[in-house]
């Protein structure tokens, strides 16, 4: 019988299930609503775009009718003069020439305001009803496309939820027929210990009739015993069909587990892009820019004045692009399009086997269903391709359709000597062309046939998605294939000549030594590009085994130093962050409470190797240190992290870029903030660690030589370099460069401040004085007045 505590534990896990499943329907239901406001945006934006430009239409004939008047009202007065001749002499002046252009130019600015004003109802206008009625249709489409997604996304729960309670049933049922078996079996050794007692107390008596009492007692006792032996082979035989039932129904439930995650996982990271990129905005973001240039082009041709002012509007219509609106998009609703947390595997009734059972007799059937999927994933696949093939070609002619090149208005304002009317020029636009009707009816079939394939092909990929993760579940699991798991250990060609056994390669420590010594402070570190020449100058060096950034000397750019930073990690085979955890990785980043993702990202990376979480460690301590500088070098933990993310941890072939590469970009300043309580600490984990000062600490000593400090210098200086305040009068100096202390006893400066030397420390260190205070000052950091040494 089941325990009411394993019973009990049953119903939570249940319980569990139905939360996890309650909150991405939630999420599913706000996803629509995400998108059901922004369409809504989209058709309030384009209604008031009509609004506007009827209404500056309005206001632009009235204009217009106002300068044609004023220009009438002189040209009257002018008409009327009795004395022609007077008139004409008067035309020869100066001063009636200008006043004859400006009344001319007042009547050509009449018609160009009333071509502008054309232009707007007959032009403009229409192409904005045309984007919203596309619009509306395009998501009523795309809105049936993503609920068919998520009905089969809930689908896929619910084949799991089905999966997952036949397992429990059948191994119940297993266990109620072992509890059965056991209860057969006693009763079995009891009975057979009761007739063997019953035996030894009869003793032969005599009489014929007692031998025959005898007889018939023990056919009474071994009929017994074998009804109880027929009872347990029975049992037995229920108890093994049951088991079998159990193994088989868990390997189905894990089965079903690895292809419903499979499946949740592709539809939060491919499945909504791509329905937001190639079915919400298809087609808006170009119709719209086609409608704005018409615009631009009008105010440009009436008008070079304004260019200032335009020059805003045309930069926000070369900025309109689906692919940045669609990350703004998931990244304000973040916790909405980030994918949930894995669904793991819950055991039942203390069966703790979360693995795939391969063993007789169902190791044959895995085997052969394994066959069989591989065989219907490859005819899936080839299909798939030819739809993806057709899918792409006919978006290609949509997008051929919505991005012709016809906003240029300016034949409009060309004008002939009669003056004619502008109309007939306006005709001659767009929107009054006859082919229109017959391009929009062809442009609704391509995209009729475009959602079709859509549609095709998304449930094509879901059921290969699935039928793959059950197969390469299978794989694994019967060993017909390896995955080779690579170590950070492999180095990059930079730093193939340096020792093996050095934990923190040479690039990265001197690197990183320089930038901390005299580039905390420099604007845009990491995000200005260096001087390709020094660049590769240096990458040479470092390639010969050489350390062209050794000493104090500060003659190297900072942001070619920072490239050859940023080069090595991007030239890595394999990058620092390997890709068989960026899952479980981004998965964390859906965690609002920082603390809690810093928790789980530690789990993650405690996995790696000792080396690789050794530079990860010293690389993140510098990043968090040179953040703390944000306000001189512009760089904070997000700007940081979009300059490393590309370089540390790379997007796996399939996922779309944009949208991962902002979850990667997120993960990566979460760990710059929160690099101490992600890495282990010197006791945890023996390796160098990063100090302010550029150089390693003492948990373990620098293989590339001793940083030796200011106050180590000052106890070692001979007396020969002592000079008393009796011998040497103070020294003025000027600082060639930012120098921040590192100690309390060295000074801090900026570039050209003035300083006085006392007397020579070592030959590195100055004893002197700034800004009223005394301390150590770096030789290489100033230049001495040669006349005041004299």
């Amino acid at each position: 019988m089941t325990s009411p505590a394993k019973f009990k534990k049953d119903k939570e896990i249940i319980a569990e299930y139905d939360t996890q499943v309650k909150e991405i329907r939630a999420q599913l239901t706000e996803q629509m609503k995400c998108l059901d406001q922004q369409c809504e945006l989209r058709v309030q934006l384009l209604q008031d775009l009509q609004d506007f430009f009827r209404k500056k239409a309005e206001i632009e004939m009235d204009y217009s009718r106002n300068l044609e008047k004023l220009a009438e009202r002189f040209l009257a007065k002018t008409r009327s003069t009795k004395d022609q001749q007077f008139k004409k002499d008067q035309n020869v002046l100066s001063p009636v020439n200008c006043w004859n252009l400006l009344l001319n130019q007042v009547k050509r600015e009449s018609r160009d305001h009333t071509t502008l004003s054309d232009i707007y109802l007959n032009n403009i206008i229409p192409r904005f009803v045309q984007v919203s009625e596309d619009s509306g249709r395009l998501f009523k489409k795309s809105k049936e496309v993503g609920q068919q997604l998520q009905d089969d996304l809930m689908k896929v729960l619910n084949e799991l939820y089905s999966v997952m309670k036949t397992y429990h049933m059948y191994n119940a049922d297993s266990i109620s027929a072992q509890s059965k078996l056991k209860e057969a079996e006693k009763q079995e050794e009891k009975q057979i210990g009761k007739s063997v007692k019953q035996e030894e107390r009869q003793t032969p008596r005599s009489p014929d009739s007692s031998s025959n009492v005898r007889i018939e007692e023990k056919h009474v006792r071994r009929s017994s015993v074998k009804k109880i032996e027929k009872m347990k082979e029975k049992r037995q035989a229920k108890y093994t069909e049951n088991k079998l039932k159990a193994i088989k129904a868990r390997n189905e439930y894990l089965l079903a587990l690895e292809a419903t995650n499979a499946s949740v996982f592709k539809y939060y990271i491919h499945d909504l892009s791509d329905l937001i990129d190639q079915c919400c905005d298809l087609g808006y973001h170009a119709s719209l820019n086609r409608a704005l240039r018409t615009f631009l082009s009008a105010e440009l041709n009436l008008e070079q004045s304004k260019h200032e002012g335009l020059d805003a509007i045309e930069n926000a219509v070369e900025n309109l692009d689906a692919t940045s609106d669609k990350q703004r998009l998931m990244e304000m609703y973040n916790n909405v399009f980030c994918p949930p947390m894995k669904f793991e595997f819950q055991p039942h009734m203390g069966d703790m086997a979360s693995q795939l059972c391969a063993q007789q007799p169902v190791q044959s059937e895995l085997v052969q269903r394994c066959q069989q999927l591989q065989s219907r994933l490859s005819t899936l696949k080839i299909e798939n391709e030819e739809v993806k093939k057709t899918m792409e070609a006919t978006l290609q002619t949509i997008q051929d359709i919505v991005t012709v090149e016809d906003f240029d208005v300016s034949d409009c304002f060309q004008y002939s000597n009669s003056m004619e009317s502008v109309k007939s020029t306006v005709s001659e636009t767009f929107m009054s062309k006859p082919s229109i009707a017959k391009r929009r009816a062809n442009q609704q079939e391509t995209e009729q046939f475009y959602f079709t394939k859509m549609k095709e092909y998304l449930e094509g990929r879901n059921l290969i998605t699935k039928l793959q993760a059950k197969h390469d579940l299978l794989q694994k699991t019967l060993g017909e294939s390896q995955r080779t798991d690579c170590s950070l250990a492999r180095r990059s060609s930079t730093v193939r000549k340096q020792d093996s056994s050095q934990a923190i390669p040479l690039v990265v420590e001197s690197c990183i030594r320089f930038i901390s010594r005299h580039g905390l402070q420099h604007e845009g570190i990491f995000r200005v590009s260096g001087s390709q020449v020094e660049v590769n100058d240096i990458k040479n060096a470092f390639e010969r085994g050489e350390d062209p950034l050794a000493g104090d000397q500060n003659d190297h750019d900072m942001d070619s130093i920072a490239g050859v930073l940023k080069l090595y990690f991007r030239g890595l085979e394999h990058p620092l962050f390997p890709k068989d955890i960026f899952h479980d990785l981004i998965a964390c980043v859906i965690m609002d409470n920082l603390q809690e993702r810093a928790l789980h990202i530690r789990k993650v990376l405690l996995a790696l190797p000792k080396t690789t979480l050794i530079i990860m460690r010293y690389l993140f301590a510098f990043l968090s240190h040179l953040s703390q500088f944000s306000e001189e070098n512009m760089m904070d933990p997000y700007n940081l992290a979009i300059c490393f993310g590309p370089s540390l941890m790379s997007v796996p072939e399939g996922h779309d870029q944009v949208s991962c590469q902002a979850h990667v970009n997120e993960l990566i300043k979460t760990i710059i903030i929160q690099h101490e309580n992600i890495f282990p600490n010197p006791r945890e984990l023996e390796g160098p660690v990063y100090s302010r000062g550029g150089s390693m600490e003492d948990y373990c000593d620098s293989p590339h030589g001793e940083t030796t400090s200011a106050e180590d210098s000052a106890q070692d200086v001979t007396t020969e370099h002592h000079m008393s305040d009796d011998e040497c009068e103070p020294i003025e100096a000027i600082a060639k460069f930012d120098y921040v202390g590192r100690t309390a006893r060295e000074l801090s400066f900026k570039k050209g401040a003035s300083l006085l030397l006392y007397q020579r420390a070592s030959d590195d260190w100055w004893e002197g004085r700034h800004n009223g205070i005394d301390g150590l000052i770096p030789h290489q950091y100033i230049v001495v007045q040669d006349t005041l040494i004299s």
